[in-house]
């Protein structure tokens, strides 16, 4: 079987009206931070967050009548779970979702609150697939695959058909890679509209498996991530062979970059994003060189990201952009010595926002204390001006 762009326009209008078209917006703040020209599709803004409403909601609508009574079943790090739990309630579908164990709770709560019924089984989604699997048997649910469906791949192909609608400047599509239905599908419309068009996949550096695929070696994955949208061990035949055929390229990226991405977009673009939603973004930044001066059309295509970890991800970020200073201080122990540091780093305009103090058991005598500040600077000129002044008191001091 095969895909083509009817079939693709025909997902669109059957799911018009029940996903929300998403707007495709230049952002001159990613543009100027990556050297590209940037339009972000923001579907992110999805009534579940991520784009996997659009597979979900087609996938569900092509169901005959007594596959709708037997109910659905699913297995998903969290967006395709909701998408499905979401789609089947709207539908009056019985819907059960199998979800990894270490699944974000904002993910799992989401999906409960969409009427599925939720099981944690297994450490991978290899592991949950072999349960939903299983259950699909027992009890003669119709099991809705999260990316190896040409059904839920027509449904997310709808987005690069609304992309190039909306913004017919792109030049290079890059879109994130878990089991490769997203980029399959947006190649095959992207293409099929545009056929001078680059469309190049991204993955993690701890889950390459299709970037391992396509260049024929073993699949070896494993590793912590925070893009566990995209954090698949078997990518789907379907669309492997589907990217294949069509020579499409996927760059695998460093953690770090994706962190980037989330924090460039949050400060930048004031978009708040996953790490799987953020990937593609993370490619540009990971590789610079093959965008520069190019138009580029990025899915922000999830923004289910736990408050806890988006800030973590924004302190390490502003940590290594030099607007957080961490300072260690050897000083003497007498009255007056934190009032003078506080005066010193005041003077350069920093900020302190943390204090550890530590005389009794860190110190290396009795006559001296240890002490941590973390402090708010504007730049790395404004953090040296504070080193500076405070070496000038005599303190010892060490950064980091």
């Amino acid at each position: 079987m095969t895909l083509t762009l009817d079939d693709i326009r025909a997902a669109a209008d059957r799911i018009a009206g029940r996903i929300i078209r998403t707007p495709t917006i230049e952002s001159d703040s990613v543009s100027r931070a990556t050297g590209a020209r940037v339009f972000l599709k923001l579907d992110n803004l999805q009534a579940t967050g991520a784009f996997k409403e659009r597979g979900a909601a087609n996938r569900l609508s092509l169901l005959s009548a007594a596959e709708r009574a037997a109910g659905v079943i699913a297995m998903s790090a969290g967006n395709h779970a909701q998408a499905v739990a979401r789609h089947a309630s709207l539908l009056g579908i019985r819907a059960t979702i199998v979800m990894p164990r270490f699944t974000p709770a904002t993910k799992v709560v989401r999906t409960e609150g969409w009427g599925a019924r939720v099981e944690l089984v297994g450490e991978t989604l290899a592991e949950s697939a072999g349960h939903a699997h299983a259950l699909a048997e027992q009890n003669g649910y119709v099991f809705i695959h999260p990316y190896d469906d040409l059904g839920v791949i027509a449904g997310q192909a709808t987005m690069a058909l609304e992309m190039i609608e909306d913004a017919p400047a792109i030049e290079v599509m890059v879109v994130p890679v878990g089991g490769g239905g997203l980029l399959a599908g947006c190649a095959t419309a992207a293409r099929a509209l545009k056929p001078g068009i680059t469309m190049l996949g991204v993955e993690g550096e701890f889950y390459p498996a299709m970037a391992q695929r396509l260049a024929g070696q073993p699949v070896k994955v494993g590793g912590p991530t925070i893009a566990e949208g995209i954090a698949v061990r078997d990518v789907g035949e379907t669309p492997f062979a589907m990217l294949q055929s069509m020579g499409i390229e996927v760059l695998v990226v460093p953690e770090r970059a994706v962190e980037q991405a989330i924090a460039l977009l949050a400060e930048g673009a004031k978009v708040v994003a996953e790490g799987a939603g953020a990937a593609a973004l993370a490619a540009v930044l990971a590789f610079p060189e093959r965008f520069a001066g190019r138009t580029v059309g990025i899915p922000v295509c999830g923004g289910n990201i736990d408050a806890r970890i988006l800030s973590n991800v924004l302190l390490r970020n502003l940590l290594r952009d030099g607007r957080l200073l961490r300072l260690h201080l050897s000083i003497p122990d007498r009255p007056g010595v934190l009032a003078d540091i506080a005066t010193r780093v005041a003077q350069a305009g920093g900020n302190v926002i943390e204090v550890s103090h530590q005389r009794l058991f860190a110190a290396p005598s009795v006559q001296s204390a240890e002490l941590e500040l973390m402090v708010e600077v504007r730049d790395a000129h404004q953090a040296n001006a504070i080193t500076t002044l405070l070496e000038a008191g005599d303190y010892v001091v060490r950064k980091g």
